[in-house]
């Protein structure tokens, strides 16, 4: 594995700011303290930086030996939120706040982020500019959409975008990349069935919601496999359903919610058109009605080709190629899709 010596000196330093920021969890939009941390090393180092963009992002500026004057610009991107999860952890840095907890590695996205960029600020042996992107509220809150919105990439242009994840069961020393769609589009929907309560000796008189619920989340499976074509990948979980307050008595609302994953916008809409219309004509075969929300959330992950394979070319270098494999797709989802929508790039995975 070929690593630059600078960065292996500095790794001592780096992971205690991981360890830092480990201990110091902020949930989406409101990662004040972290993108303090992040700020304040970047500008120790001698980096220009914009603050503020999508509500708590930093954005780091690196001038290559042109001073950035050929006008070519890339993207590194580290997401810097935490998750609302307890921390049962020992150690010396476990989470200093209660129900907050960096349990999906964006510590240690951040620190090395800040890795790459005390070395760009010491070797600057290239031409144009490296932007370092410091992004909130992946967990849920669209921090890489909110960022886009408030217009990074015309205040910042750049020709490609790359991100990365840690993954554990992936082999350490190893990366994972392919082009196309590597994580899905995420969703929520929300139904209520509408029925008549009644006594539950008496069902006769009331329009019993709950078996209304249980055939239609039997249906909805039919869509995956007999609506949408086999090679299409799909997933409709239906995840909660509430309903009823006394053992004796049929209620008069049942209610689900759940989530539907894709690769694509396209199975997507068909998807969701099916579900409201099982859900419609299926209350309607039983006399009661419904209401039906769908929230599409992120979009799909995909890898552009000529950005994929450039990038697989970098990580063959530093851990040859026989430790550069397929990236398999993954059914979660990532808001690095926002920014692989309106910029060229890749979206990587390293073992862990």
């Amino acid at each position: 594995m070929k690593i630059i010596d600078s960065i292996l000196t500095d790794a001592a330093s780096i992971a205690a700011i991981r360890k830092d920021i480990h201990a110091h969890p902020e949930l989406c939009f409101q990662e004040v303290r972290t993108a303090d941390v992040v700020a304040q090393q970047l500008t120790d180092w001698g980096i220009p930086i914009h603050r503020g963009m999508g509500t708590t992002g930093v954005i780091g500026i690196v001038h290559g030996r042109d001073g950035g004057a050929c006008g070519r610009a890339v993207g590194l991107r580290a997401d810097i939120d935490a998750l609302p999860m307890q921390e049962f952890n020992t150690f010396a840095h476990a989470s200093k706040h209660q129900g907050k907890m960096h349990a999906c590695g964006h510590d240690g996205h951040t620190a090395m982020l800040l890795a790459a960029a005390k070395h760009f600020s010491k070797h600057r042996d290239f031409d144009g500019t490296v932007y370092l992107i410091f992004q909130p509220a992946e967990e849920g809150g669209g921090g890489a959409r909110e960022m886009i919105k408030d217009g990074m990439f015309e205040k910042f242009p750049m020709q490609a975008v790359f991100g990365m994840h840690n993954w554990p069961g992936l082999e350490v020393g190893k990366f994972a990349l392919s082009a196309g769609p590597v994580m899905a589009s995420s969703n929520e929907f929300k139904i209520t069935i509408h029925g008549k309560g009644s006594h539950a000796a008496l069902p006769h008189n009331g329009i019993d919601p709950v078996p209304v619920a249980c055939q239609m989340v039997q249906a909805f499976q039919t869509i995956i496999s007999r609506n949408k074509k086999p090679l299409d990948a799909g997933v409709i979980s239906v995840t909660m359903i509430h309903t009823g307050e006394a053992t004796n008595v049929v209620p008069d609302v049942c209610e689900m919610q759940g989530t539907v994953r894709t690769f694509s916008v396209e199975v997507l809409d068909l998807i969701e058109q099916r579900m409201r219309e099982v859900a419609q004509h299926t209350c309607a075969a039983f006399g009661a009605t419904c209401s039906f929300e769908f929230e599409r959330n992120y979009p799909p992950t995909v890898n552009h080709a000529a950005e994929t394979a450039f990038a697989q070319g970098v990580m063959a270098s530093v851990v040859g190629e026989a430790n550069v494999v397929e990236q398999e797709p993954t059914m979660g989802a990532e808001d690095f899709s926002y920014m692989l929508q309106a910029v060229p790039g890749a979206y990587c995975f390293m073992g862990n």
